[in-house]
């Protein structure tokens, strides 16, 4: 499943890598359809399909709005890339450590693609690709427009199910290219069923046992009334300590006898990571 309206969706049959425009059988009770869903469809003519039905789904990334609603983003997902510019726009390592709070909670394999490294001196994409490499984190640098690192890349997708992730003009449209969902990739489909090129829209390309899926932005992930406790295992790094405190609900900012502020002052644990915790907490009590 590429993309999906109120009554159609683009898909890939499992022989082809080709899109095409599918409407959907009517069924009593609407048929609930998002990105990376698969499906049995019919095919009409060679160019057209219906999809029937929608197979169960081993994994829904879903998100609540602060009205209590709630919303599917995206199916059948098992990891997430994080792609982010060494500058322009400028690095926000609290954005990046929010985002792989929220695949470490939704227990989703996270890796980071920093783009423009020429934009960066060595000193300074050494400590970033450190930070987060000696956390365990997948990094790579790389040059979309030029080619660079993208093999990789695709060595790293490989038979994974992929959520794209990164704010606008940091290159994740032309990662996306660069690893084969270019021009022809459908964005959002309308309620005749009609494409049209747009990020707004989640979009899908096929690798082999696995795909990736392009999404629309940074906004969609961010932690929203989260409990601390979720948070604390979003950070990796304070798993293990957290136990340790003095106090079993401690919540790691001035209770005293806390491992994993000792453990901040002692440079184990980087302060800018832990003012990332502080933030998503702080945001999820107002």
């Amino acid at each position: 499943m590429v993309s999906v309206g109120r009554n159609a969706a683009w898909i890939a049959f499992d022989d082809e890598h080709r899109l095409r425009p599918a409407s959907l059988r009517k069924h009593e009770d609407r048929l609930s359809l998002v990105t990376g869903d698969l499906v049995i469809a019919r095919d009409l003519d060679g160019e057209r399909a219906v999809v029937d039905s929608r197979e169960p789904r081993t994994f829904a990334l879903e998100r609540t709005s602060a009205g209590g609603r709630t919303k599917t983003m995206a199916a059948n997902i098992d990891a997430v890339a994080i792609v982010a510019a060494f500058d322009r726009p400028a690095l926000h390592l609290a954005m990046i450590d929010e985002l792989l709070a929220f695949a470490e909670i939704h227990s989703l394999r996270a890796f980071l693609l920093l783009t423009k490294p020429d934009l960066a001196g060595p000193e300074a994409r050494a400590r970033i690709t450190g930070l987060y490499g000696a956390l365990g984190y997948p990094v790579f640098e790389l040059n979309p427009k030029a080619g660079v690192g993208i093999a990789e890349v695709e060595g790293l997708l490989a038979g994974h199910q992929t959520l794209l992730i990164g704010q606008s003009g940091v290159g994740k449209s032309s990662l996306f290219g660069a690893l084969g969902g270019g021009g022809g990739t459908i964005g959002a489909v309308s309620k005749t069923g009609q494409g049209r090129q747009t990020t707004t829209s989640a979009r899908l390309q096929r690798f082999g046992q696995g795909f990736l899926i392009d999404s629309p932005g940074v906004g969609e992930f961010e932690l929203q009334d989260v409990p601390w406790r979720e948070v604390v295992d979003g950070f990796i790094e304070f798993r293990e300590l957290a136990p340790t405190c003095r106090f079993r609900d401690c919540t790691h900012r001035t209770e005293p006898g806390c491992s994993v502020r000792a453990a901040v002052e002692g440079g184990v644990i980087s302060p800018g990571r832990y003012g990332s915790y502080l933030a998503i907490v702080a945001r999820g009590e107002t």
